[in-house]
């Protein structure tokens, strides 16, 4: 039998495609990807978000020249505690004129907390609901004005009762103390109020902390919280593209190993399996976590383990929310004057007002 070759048009387009392939293979390889997806990539310029506001480009510099005088995670542990305490408490001040409240000091279960209170009082509907805070700050600092960052705008807005809980922190403290500490709190105002009117959130640290908690929580065979939110840090620990891309869009030094939660002071007797410290480890866990509210930004670090955790929370049959600003840092909703923070907050005070019990 005789094969005819194929029409002229043809040969043409197979022509055409396969110089369009080797086109493409080329425009991959001088990108420096490999065959195993590792990108090597040479210096460029990535203009600032031209989604984010004004204030927030500005702000930016700001927060950048911040994590250039930060002390070293290495050094003295007071040396790092002062000078945070400095930031937080400037942030605080700049909240409490935006948002009016009144804050008072209170061992609630044993453990040092701060009750944030709206200045014009609880709000009609919030009277039987209240809000744990769990402050970030790498395990290491953000006790007292940390907590108030959190927790002011929150309070103010939502018309709620937010504690903030000075848990126990490395180095000083390891795992999984302050899971306990949370779980004595929680423990206490049960006695006052039902699981499902009960909201727990923390940022960086202390949203890794959340997760933790409810773990400990659930092991303890205690009712769930109402919801949660876990903002710059969630149920997993740190990885992907977040942990490489984030230090160079925000100025920091390269690194060919990120940090790990593994690598504070706080894990250090902690095993990498262990679902009460990483809650990702066990589905099954994870199934009977209450609603999850999740938040980051595009240049938080934390990025990708914290929509690794929302795909996870969602797998196992949890109502998992996220939002991610662009261009946005990690807590960027700390600093109370951008548009975007303002956003943040309400998304926070509406969750848990759709979430909790009434």
């Amino acid at each position: 039998m005789e094969l005819k070759s194929p029409p002229r048009w043809q040969r043409l387009a197979l022509l055409a495609g396969w110089l369009l392939s080797v086109s493409a293979l080329a425009a991959t390889e001088r990108a420096g990807v490999d065959r195993q997806g590792n990108a090597h990539i040479p210096a460029f310029t990535v203009p600032y978000s031209s989604y984010a506001s004004p204030q927030a480009r500005q702000m930016f510099q700001r927060v950048l020249e911040q994590g250039r005088h930060a002390p070293p995670l290495a050094g003295p542990i007071a040396d790092s505690r002062s000078y945070y305490d400095r930031i937080n408490s400037d942030r605080a001040e700049r909240m409490r004129r935006l948002y009016p409240v009144r804050i008072g000091n209170r061992r609630i279960g044993g453990v040092p907390t701060q009750v944030i209170m709206p200045a014009r009082g609880i709000a009609a509907r919030q009277r039987k609901r209240v809000l744990i805070n769990l402050h970030g700050g790498a395990f290491l600092w953000g006790a007292g004005s940390g907590g108030l960052v959190e927790s002011i705008p929150i309070a103010s807005l939502g018309g709620i009762e937010v504690v903030s809980v000075d848990y126990r922190q490395g180095p000083e403290h390891v795992f999984p103390a302050a899971s306990e500490d949370v779980a004595a709190v929680y423990r206490a105002l049960l006695k006052q109020y039902p699981a499902r009117n009960i909201g727990i959130y923390g940022c960086s640290a202390g949203g890794v902390l959340t997760g933790e908690a409810v773990a400990w929580i659930i092991a303890r065979k205690l009712p769930v919280p109402g919801a949660i939110g876990t903002f710059c840090g969630s149920v997993t620990d740190m990885g992907g593209d977040s942990t490489y891309m984030a230090p160079a869009l925000n100025g920091d030094p390269l690194t060919a190993k990120p940090l790990k939660l593994a690598d504070l002071p706080y894990f250090r007797q902690a095993k990498v399996g262990d679902p009460l410290a990483f809650p990702a480890n066990s589905p099954a866990l994870l199934a009977k976590f209450p609603p999850t509210l999740l938040i980051t930004g595009t240049r938080d670090f934390t990025l990708s383990s914290v929509i690794q955790s929302q795909r996870l929370l969602s797998a196992a049959g949890v109502d998992a929310e996220l939002h991610v600003w662009d261009g946005m840092w990690h807590s960027f909703f700390s600093d109370p004057e951008l548009p975007e923070s303002r956003e943040a907050y309400r998304v926070i005070v509406r969750f848990f007002d759709r979430k909790l019990g009434r």
